[in-house]
């Protein structure tokens, strides 16, 4: 990558969220007699907002879901998230160490991505570098959000470089006309299917940030 600007997603990359947050959707889901699994999950809904995720299940299954649904799942998440959310491995220390500026770009509310990365230590690092999907009038897979991540910080596309884990992010990265790489550590990439079309193919796929500055020396600090 040239010098310029980090993006990273926020769950599934920075914190491992995604797992957390898919078996507690799957179990709302089945007491409304809605039965999907882990790579359903995966498949329509990793990256998206929640907004997004309802219009799915509306779509899909005919569900109207009571506005209640939508505070006792949150609940439920920052329950899930207090008992057992982690940061992933080696990412601080890729923070800590970056000669070049990040920031976030996360398909979460303003509200949870703060809740998120208080839990693991992050927000005091990245919190006034935190842009959310309710900035922009579409969320991924459009381009939007990473657009107006980058033009806030100051950067052009070209000189942006996104760490994401979805396909959906993938596929905005590409939109936005950024690199992208793929992350694939996170508990809720094991044993799927990493297949991608042309307009979701990460420039590079890592399964550990331990390895990030072998791949981008010249991003470290000297």
């Amino acid at each position: 990558m040239s010098r310029g600007l980090v993006i990273f997603d926020c769950d599934g990359v920075l914190i491992d969220s995604e797992i957390i947050s898919a078996r507690m959707l799957i179990e709302a889901l089945a007491a409304r007699g809605v039965v999907i699994d882990l790579p359903y999950v995966a498949r329509h809904f990793l990256g998206r907002s929640y907004p997004v995720v309802m219009a799915q299940i509306r779509a899909e299954f005919g569900l109207d879901l009571p506005p209640s649904f939508e505070d006792d799942y949150r609940d439920r998440l920052l329950e899930g998230f207090r008992a057992g959310l982690k940061i992933m491995p080696h990412v601080a220390e890729v923070i800590e160490q970056l000669a070049v500026p990040c920031c976030v770009a996360t398909s979460s509310s303003p509200r949870r991505a703060e809740m998120s990365l208080r839990l693991v230590g992050l927000w005091d690092r990245l919190g006034a570098r935190i842009f959310t999907a309710s900035q922009v009038a579409r969320g991924k897979p459009a381009p939007d959000l990473f657009l107006f991540a980058a033009e806030r910080m100051g950067f052009a596309p070209e000189q942006c470089l996104v760490i994401e884990d979805s396909l959906t992010g993938v596929t905005a990265a590409r939109a936005a006309g950024m690199e992208v790489w793929q992350f694939t550590g996170g508990s809720h990439m094991t044993g799927l299917d990493l297949a991608d079309s042309a307009s979701a193919r990460p420039d590079l796929r890592f399964t550990s940030f331990a390895e990030f500055f072998q791949m981008a020396p010249e991003a470290q600090k000297q």
